[in-house]
């Protein structure tokens, strides 16, 4: 079951991948941001009823909404129809329909921060063999999450992924 703040993290996703091939910069800490924003929602569907992960969605949803202006704004660029097709998008994930769907994770752990975890994220820039991350997450006891080949997420006790990321700062070394 999809929820309309997941569709519409979709729909904006889709939307700066869009804007990238037409060439367009997206600001500084978007892309971090709705990393954040993914992990909240994932986090709250695990438990809906739990006091923090209802404020971090709603949370999340504020940040969204603001996302999706400043994107918007530089879809104008491309026009009205290539604004409206967006927007008719983005009402669509707001009424509950399934405008896009999350891509197959290749890992075989959950996209969620349990609560109490710490979560880190690697963006590389070449891709990394999967084996030799998840030997170093595993012997640490973190939960991996490869979201592409060269984006990493880590949750885990904040000590342990300290740990863990340092061991993994000679990956960057070789590069």
């Amino acid at each position: 079951m999809s929820l309309p703040s997941e569709q519409n993290w979709l729909v904006l996703n889709n939307l700066i991948k869009d804007l990238i091939q037409k060439g367009y910069t997206i600001p500084k800490g978007i892309n971090s941001e709705m990393g954040i924003i993914r992990s909240s929602i994932s986090s709250y569907k695990k438990d809906p009823s739990h006091p923090e992960l209802i404020n971090s969605l709603a949370k999340a949803e504020m940040s969204l909404n603001k996302i999706q202006g400043t994107l918007l704004t530089i879809a104008e660029q491309e026009g009205e129809d290539y604004v409206n097709h967006w927007l008719d998008l983005l009402k669509q994930a707001m009424q509950g329909k399934e405008v896009f769907q999350f891509p197959d994770s290749r890992s075989k752990f959950l996209v969620n921060t349990p609560p109490g975890l710490t979560t880190g994220r690697i963006n590389l820039k070449v891709p990394l063999a999967e084996e030799r991350v998840q030997e170093i997450a595993e012997w640490n006891g973190l939960i991996i999450e490869f979201e592409d080949d060269v984006t990493v997420e880590l949750h885990g006790d904040k000590k342990d992924l300290q740990f863990g990321l340092k061991e993994m700062g000679s990956f960057f070394l070789e590069q």
